[in-house]
């Protein structure tokens, strides 16, 4: 089963039902389905063969939609692209993906022809006019409107090729198949226990795996609606959820807290809201807490590494929720804690949090060496360092390359940065390592205050002297107005640690 062949099914079976909305323009399952086959069978007339790459660079919006889908029926391999990349990173994707077309606008035109680009053949705009430069997406709707015949490929053909965000070295694209995909998303919604009549808002980036599975594949393999965001912009997506009654919203930590510091959010009915997804990155605690009795809805935190199609474990809907933990492993999937000889540890001890099932990526793109450290003895080792308790429950207590070395002993940045988001007049913590001559490395904290308030280093050392042993004491601490992100909301320490 291929993920056009079911996403054919549900428009079938959903037909005029709204597929999916931005803003004042609607498109039907029926639409989607003939507008997204029609650009299958342009592609394969441009010359497009099973296991071609293709990558989009789009923003939100119908059209990412629609070529992500289109894409995937012609049988090559979707590559997206940040949108937020420069020239350097974009010429590397496409290069050491060997795309051959692009699907873009015209706002990206100017970077992707400064890219000097071994394998690209084609440039199809979606709001651009016939030009030497480039194709219409117009050119390419007198195609056939049914899905395409792809006799040659099966499910473990490679559907999207997602790059990693490229923090130890250049990007590595994690290949991921139909089956991955089909597998992760099903699996995610057993366990959700989500169906068709949820509304589900998309504002997290469409080219981002978070967003592919959660917010893409599963409302269109259940029939559902979603609302797409094209950017994020927290008093636009309060009011989106109001007026379009959002039902199920997922996103990263640091979306929770801007909509905690929205001034007016109290004017917003959010009432419909049932469901909140959070993961990409550790939910401070007191963030879950304070955005549930503000919205009066129940987070669930979950996480996964676009290695797994991403979703890996999540807290259950109807079981036991518990503080600080990601959750259990989603149906069919085995994780495990080993050590640095992948051991398999007792609960409750330390290690790196390895991943086994169906959702599994196949490997990295043309890497053979990262693939097999990756993949070894069976298992995807997430690069996360975790525990389990005696239910399986997964905890997260940092990644393997956020560990602070203090002289020998291991400081987790979490750790500290959940006592930070405690303190009354920080709104947002970063915890990063920074380089001591006598002891190795010494923790900093990168603070943002709330609105109005004021405080100085000693007073936070002093405040966190109340709960930590010395060592794991930040002996600097940064004040900024806005803490550094990417493109998918997540904190950049690694920009925090050059400060």
């Amino acid at each position: 089963m291929l993920i056009g062949d079911i996403v054919s099914k549900t428009a079938a079976e959903k037909g005029d039902k709204t597929a999916a909305v931005l803003d004042d323009k609607k498109v039907t399952y029926q639409d989607l389905e003939k507008e997204s086959n029609q650009l299958a069978h342009g592609l394969i007339d441009l010359g497009i063969k099973p296991a071609d790459m293709v990558s989009i660079m789009l923003p939100n919006s119908i059209e990412f939609l629609t070529a992500y889908l289109g894409v995937i029926k012609s049988g090559a391999t979707m590559v997206p692209l940040n949108i937020s990349f420069k020239k350097a990173a974009v010429e590397y994707i496409l290069n050491n993906s060997e795309a051959k077309i692009i699907i873009s606008s015209k706002k990206f035109l100017p970077l992707i022809k400064d890219c000097d680009l071994d394998h690209l053949q084609k440039i199809i705009l979606v709001d651009g006019e016939k030009s030497d430069d480039y194709l219409a997406l117009s050119e390419l709707a007198d195609q056939q409107s049914t899905l395409p015949e792809l006799k040659e490929i099966d499910q473990e053909y490679t559907a999207a090729c997602l790059y990693t965000s490229g923090t130890t070295g250049q990007p590595k694209g994690a290949m991921l198949t139909h089956h991955n995909l089909i597998f992760d998303t099903q699996k995610t919604i057993e366990h959700l226990k989500v169906d068709d009549s949820d509304r589900y808002i998309c504002v997290l980036p469409m080219f981002h795996a978070f967003a592919e599975t959660v917010c893409m594949l599963m409302p269109l393999f259940l029939g559902a609606e979603i609302v797409i965001v094209d950017r994020f912009l927290p008093e636009k997506v309060l009011k989106t959820i109001q007026e379009e009654n959002v039902t199920f919203f997922a996103g990263v930590p640091t979306m929770y807290s801007a909509l905690l510091n929205v001034k007016n959010k109290d004017e917003y009915d959010l009432s419909h809201l049932n469901l909140c997804i959070s993961g990409g990155a550790a939910m401070p605690q007191q963030t879950m807490e304070d955005f549930e009795e503000t919205f009066n809805v129940k987070i669930l935190e979950g996480n996964g590494p676009t290695e797994t199609s991403p979703v890996a474990y999540v807290n259950p809907v109807d079981g036991e929720r518990k503080s600080g933990s990601v959750g259990l492993p989603i149906p069919e999937t085995k994780v495990k804690i080993v050590d640095e000889n992948d051991n398999e540890l007792e609960r409750g001890e330390i290690g790196e949090i390895v991943v086994q099932g169906e959702h599994v990526m196949k490997g990295y793109f043309k890497m053979p060496e990262a693939t097999e450290k990756t993949l070894r003895g069976g298992w995807l080792h997430t690069g996360d360092l975790g525990k389990m308790d005696q239910d399986g429950y997964v905890y997260i207590v940092d990644r393997k390359k956020d560990m602070i070395n203090v002289g020998g002993m291991n400081v987790y940045p979490r750790e500290i940065e959940e006592q930070l988001y405690k303190h009354p007049k920080i709104r947002e913590a970063a915890v990063v390592a920074t380089k001591d001559e006598l002891r190795g490395e010494i923790p900093k904290a990168v603070i943002v205050l709330k609105e109005g308030e004021t405080a100085d280093e000693r007073e936070i050392k002093k405040y966190c002297q109340q709960y930590f042993a010395n060592y794991k004491v930040p002996k600097l601490v940064d004040f900024l107005d806005e803490l550094p992100k990417n493109a998918t909301g997540k904190i950049d320490k690694k920009s925090l640690s050059d400060l």
